[in-house]
């Protein structure tokens, strides 16, 4: 099941993946992180030419889009390959992630797929951006935690069956805890991308706390929260904070290992060479300098300073999809069999996905609010974790491709909802039987409607007619 639904991904994702361009050059804002990135194949890894003005972004990503130019050169395939395999593992990770949650195979396997048909995953995972990867480090952060939370209740079922839980009030220590530290290094990883993977640290730190704590007490601790604070809370920050900062410092080694890296030596020139840091290596001040200026260009990126860009949309309109984007658009395209071709490409959410998302959404919080069900408080706190902060300053500029790590998170609730709809063995065969229905015709509709959006997902040329009858709504064009 695995297999093939990777193999799906891998050749959908790879499908015609140096098309289309802009007369050679990436489209959209590929043209930001494309040329940085070929930058860096020629200096060792690091950007060193201010001119691209845009250099606000950890190295990471940029530096494995580099690493497909290596390969395969400064062409579309150079720039893209690398993004299209993160798509690729991210669908791995879904399939084990949605067999983990549900322990059936058949819904894991469905959750590999829905993502597999997803447009905004589809379109993301074949540019040369940043998105793709946060996705994939994040979704490996949260299937590590997940491999942590069925390890440590292994291991407590293990105290429990040899009656050692109450030799202590706190209950038992646990040791080093090999997948949160794996973990660790994926959110470090996911904040060497873009920042926002700080906002999945603090979310996933707190739900795995609340998961030692409920262990605790399920297990018969006498003082859950208390044995929790003493012998879970340390080992917790060292893996979930100390872990992730180090990786993410460790990003940037190249810029450590250069002389010509964007504000690499800035002491005495922007900061003095005294102060109350000039106890601290000049690198690091540098480094400092470094964050406080791209922090800068992301607190005045506001549609009220810069102006309102034409595909820029706000978070309410995202859950559903409302606003999408389009990533490259030509009237002069050929092979549509008429006279007049066009050839697009729009990142847009598969609508048969994404426009019952609000009460999936609503029907996951009601489990996890009236029966604390815990794989809906996973999924939730992911969700809400790459959502809910953009929320904070609504002034600034943002986009729908920022939903990019939280599709698989949708796609996990669809399919537990799809779980329920196909009942379970303790229920009658017409109730079941009604559910197969209900999902199978669910499924084909998500589908359909990924093959009815494919030309507009990857470019191909189409009618005049054909482009017309692709945007559905006003908020489209």
């Amino acid at each position: 099941m695995t297999a093939g639904v990777v193999l799906i991904a891998a050749l959908l994702r790879f499908y015609d993946l140096g098309e289309p361009t802009d007369r050679g050059t990436p489209v959209f804002d590929e043209k930001h992180y494309v040329p940085q990135a070929w930058e860096m194949v020629r200096n060792g890894g690091v950007e060193n030419n201010p001119g691209y003005e845009k250099i606000v972004h950890p190295p990471l990503a940029k530096q494995l889009i580099a690493l497909g130019q290596l390969v395969f050169g400064y062409d579309g395939v150079g720039w893209r390959v690398s993004a299209a395999l993160a798509g690729v593992l991210t669908v791995l990770l879904v399939v084990r992630i949605g067999r983990r949650l549900t322990r059936s195979t058949a819904l894991g396997g469905l959750a590999g797929l829905l993502l597999v048909a997803d447009g905004l995953s589809h379109v993301q995972s074949r540019m040369g951006m940043l998105d793709a990867f946060s996705a994939v480090f994040v979704v490996a952060a949260f299937a590590a935690l997940l491999c942590d939370r069925d390890d440590v209740r292994a291991r407590m079922a293990r105290v429990i069956a040899a009656g050692r839980v109450g030799d202590h009030p706190f209950g038992p220590r646990w040791g080093v805890r090999w997948w949160r530290l794996v973990a660790g290094v994926c959110l470090g990883l996911a904040c060497a991308v873009k920042w926002n993977g700080s906002y999945y640290v603090a979310a996933f730190g707190v739900l795995c706390v609340l998961w030692d704590v409920s262990l605790r007490r399920r297990a018969g601790v006498a003082r859950p929260w208390a044995g929790t604070a003493a012998r879970d809370l340390a080992p917790a920050l060292w893996a979930l904070a100390l872990v992730p900062i180090l990786t993410y410092v460790g990003s940037w080694w190249a810029w450590f290992g250069s002389e010509t890296g964007i504000d690499r030596h800035q002491v005495g020139r922007e900061i003095g060479t005294g102060g109350m840091w000039s106890w601290m290596p000049d690198a690091v001040r540098s480094l400092w300098y470094y964050h406080g200026q791209a922090l800068a260009f992301h607190e005045n990126l506001t549609t009220s300073s810069a102006g309102r860009h034409p595909w820029e949309s706000k978070p309410w309109t995202w859950p559903m999809g409302l606003r999408p984007m389009l990533y490259r658009y030509s009237d002069s395209a050929t092979g549509c069999g008429e006279s007049e071709c066009v050839s697009a490409v729009m990142l847009i959410g598969t609508p048969a996905l994404w426009w019952p998302a609000i009460p999936v959404l609503l029907w996951g919080l009601w489990r996890a609010v009236t029966r604390a069900d815990w794989r809906w408080i996973a999924v939730l706190v992911g969700y809400g974790a790459g959502f809910l902060p953009w929320f904070l300053n609504l002034d600034r500029q943002m986009y729908f491709f920022y939903m990019m790590p939280v599709v698989p998170f949708l796609v996990l609730g669809v399919v537990l909802v799809m779980g329920r709809m196909l009942g379970h063995a303790g229920e009658s065969e017409r109730r079941r039987r009604t559910g197969r229905l209900v999902v199978a015709g669910w499924l084909a509709l998500i589908l359909v409607n990924f093959v009815w959006l494919w030309p507009i997902l990857v470019g191909d040329p189409i009618t005049q007619a054909h482009w017309q009858a692709e945007l559905w709504l006003p908020s489209w064009r």
